[in-house]
């Protein structure tokens, strides 16, 4: 029957229409953890990162749209394993050996809307301190684009209204971590596994772990330096604002490293640091040396 066909066929459509909206909600999903936003415009938040520890009871996060158009952001508390690659997974609830800082934390306002070139404060303050145990507790704040609702009248006129059809909308947002330390930081950090191969026969790489022990979890810049068997060494690569967050023994990194003149990866050796950024003045965290054949 042509009538039921045509149903037939709709249905399918529908199927199809649904399975890529769901897969395109993985793919926005797995992009939330950005350094800024396009569609909404771009947003700037310093700093990266809140710590509270000591007396500190109050941070100030500073957000600007750097972006051309008008944005609106909904500002809330959501949770995250690190996994061993270091990419973010969200949850409900804790790991083993994890604890949640949301609700020792309360912040305001929770919408922020800036115009191009606009800024503004949203005041973080920590509270219920009795109720915290030694350790480290972390969230995340997450800065959600609202999208912008179309104006009525602004639909096609021409709209095929017996056809069924999904429009998908991207929603980006920004994270940044919340972190709060209680106690003696007992936190030792070593490197292992370092092992070097040229990937597709043109780009050299290094590979290696990072060992985490002890009461909360480390920050910081890993520098990569060549050192020839003789004369001076050059740095070959740099990362910064690297994480291995609590409860995580270990985390993997692998980093492309530079070439030129005076490199030759087949002798000499890779000289690799991992130590606390400048403004933190807590030195060098962990070293270690591969040498090359």
């Amino acid at each position: 029957m042509p009538g039921l066909k045509k149903l037939s066929s709709r249905i399918v459509n529908l199927q199809s229409l649904t399975k890529l909206a769901m897969l395109f909600g993985l793919i926005v999903l797995s992009g939330m953890v950005t350094t800024g936003l396009k569609a909404q415009g771009n947003l700037l938040i310093t700093p990266r990162r809140v710590v509270f520890e000591g007396a500190k009871k109050n941070e100030e996060l500073n957000l600007a749209n750097t972006g051309s158009d008008t944005a609106t952001f909904n500002v809330s508390m959501v949770q995250y394993r690190m996994k061993e690659d270091g990419a973010f997974e969200e949850i409900k609830e804790p790991d083993p050996g994890q604890n949640f800082a949301d609700k020792y934390v309360r912040f305001f306002p929770r919408t922020v809307t800036l115009a191009p070139n606009e800024s503004q404060v949203v005041k973080m303050q920590l509270y219920r301190t009795t109720e915290l145990q030694p350790g480290e507790y972390r969230s995340h704040v997450y800065f959600r684009a609202v999208p912008k609702a179309t104006a009525l009248g602004a639909e096609e006129v021409n709209k095929d209204t017996t056809a069924l059809s999904v429009k998908l909308v991207p929603i980006f947002g920004i994270t940044i971590p919340v972190i709060i330390r209680v106690g003696e930081n007992t936190t030792k950090v070593t490197l292992s596994d370092l092992a070097f191969e040229t990937v597709n026969d043109t780009i050299p790489r290094l590979s290696l772990a990072f060992n985490r022990l002890g009461s909360m979890s480390v920050y910081g810049d890993i520098d990569v330096f060549y050192i020839p068997p003789t004369g001076r060494g050059t740095q070959v690569a740099t990362l910064r604002g690297v994480a291995v967050y609590t409860p995580n023994p270990l985390r993997r990194i692998r980093m492309d490293l530079q070439k030129g003149e005076g490199i030759d990866y087949h002798k000499g050796k890779l000289q690799v640091t991992y130590s606390a950024q400048a403004e933190d003045k807590k030195g060098k965290f962990a070293e270690a040396e591969l040498i090359l054949k």
